[in-house]
């Protein structure tokens, strides 16, 4: 059956409703006397297409020694990212990285692709005429 999309708000809508109802989209999960090398990152209204992507653009990173997520329950829109660093190096200097870069690579991609719309549309006129 068909959903009112009114009914059920996409993700990033829920997330901006909730960062307005004063909930957060990121929580982070540190062991009482841990140094800050070692901490789980909570993300709300996220999944795998986040999850997968910034773990891979974080684990390029050589100081970082372990990055991994896991989806808390299927039901649930969050994960649980975990970053664990050398040298005592702040885990969230690599996460900060890390989204900084993704969202690099992702502008990059999109005006790739709207260049090549562009182009395309250029083309297909040209035939046209």
């Amino acid at each position: 059956p068909s959903q009112n999309p009114q009914q059920s708000p996409a993700p990033r809508q829920a997330a901006m409703a909730e960062e307005a109802q004063g909930k957060p989209a990121l929580e982070l999960v540190q062991a009482d006397g841990a140094d800050g090398s070692c901490v789980t990152f909570v993300l709300h209204n996220e999944d795998h297409t986040l999850g997968n992507s910034l773990r891979y653009m974080i684990m390029k990173n050589s100081e970082v020694e372990f990055c991994g997520y896991s989806i808390t329950h299927p039901s649930e829109s969050k994960i649980n990212f975990r970053i664990q660093t050398r040298g005592g190096l702040p885990a969230v200097e690599p996460f900060r990285k890390g989204l900084t870069e993704l969202v690099d690579v992702c502008q990059h991609v999109l005006s790739k692709f709207e260049a090549g719309i562009k182009e395309y549309k250029a083309q297909k006129e040209a035939e046209m005429e």
